[in-house]
């Protein structure tokens, strides 16, 4: 149950674009399921708009995403879930690997596999932290345009486990630059993240609204349909290129690190908390 009225995101059209903002500042936008399926139902309402051409993806407050909601009051692991994504059975009256890997199918890679194959082109407006979960968010959409301050990193390996549930690190960047992003936990800078190939602008914070806009209203001028293919095309080649089966792989590789936890400490993540992750954090320039 949330502790505030506010809606966890919040969706508002400007002409042809839909926005779609994360809205739990208060926790840096760390997604709990309560959020995961409020981003689905924002997304389904635009995609199903023949007014929007476009969506962005922003996060309200200082932050795009925190990642996975792993320790707020309102951390929902233990409610049951729609299953839109994947065809499963509900997870709260499993136990150990067998509820974890219901949830994760559903909630993190089923989930942002959806939103990936969305017909219409996301944009990702990026400031402040897009760590762990939050990358996947990022990199669920077709372009990001981050701010000067952004920084993006996955630390899940101090857990040991081998990256987020949507293994997408050695394409949105490469095979090196994935290695360094694990091996080291280190957060990169916006600028570093261009130079990879992972995001597509970098602007000071005082303009990235007016920049994601301006590059969202400029692809809304094509044709729907147009779009919707070139899009289709574009993660066709991505998949050929061993994206989708990649996933798969690695997905199991992550609940092997998971049960290897509960099997040697009893916890699934390693004793690691919020502020544990966010320790020995560094720039790279």
């Amino acid at each position: 149950m949330s502790h505030t009225s506010e809606p966890v995101v919040r969706y508002e059209q400007r002409g042809a674009v839909a926005i779609v903002t994360m809205n739990r500042p208060r926790y840096r936008n760390a997604q709990n399921s309560a959020m995961t399926y409020a981003l689905d139902d924002a997304f389904t309402k635009a995609t199903d708009d023949a007014t929007v051409a476009v969506i962005v993806l922003a996060g309200s407050g200082d932050h795009f995403s925190a990642g996975h909601d792993i320790g707020t009051p309102e951390r929902d692991v233990d409610q049951s879930f729609p299953r839109r994504a994947v065809m499963w059975w509900d997870h709260v009256d499993r136990a150990g690997g067998d509820s974890r890997y219901a949830r994760e199918s559903e909630v993190y890679l089923g989930m942002c596999r959806r939103w990936r194959d969305m017909p219409k082109p996301m944009i990702a407006m990026v400031q402040g932290a897009c760590v762990a979960g939050g990358l996947m968010l990022a990199w669920t959409c077709d372009f990001i345009v981050a701010s000067e301050d952004a920084f993006f990193a996955d630390p899940v390996v101090r857990m040991g486990i081998p990256g987020v549930e949507y293994f997408a690190h050695p394409w949105v960047t490469n095979p090196r630059a994935a290695k360094e992003l694990l091996f080291t936990g280190d957060p990169i800078s916006a600028s570093r993240a261009h130079a990879l190939g992972m995001v597509n602008h970098v602007v000071p914070r005082e303009h990235l609204d007016e920049k994601a806009m301006a590059v969202a209203n400029r692809v809304a001028t094509m044709p729907a349909f147009g779009l919707a293919l070139a899009k289709r095309a574009v993660n066709l080649a991505e998949d050929a290129q061993g994206m989708r089966g990649g996933m798969d792989a690695v997905f199991g590789l992550h609940h092997l690190a998971h049960a290897h936890n509960a099997e040697t400490s009893g916890d699934s993540l390693a004793g690691q908390d919020i502020d544990a992750m966010k320790s020995a954090r560094r720039i790279i320039p």
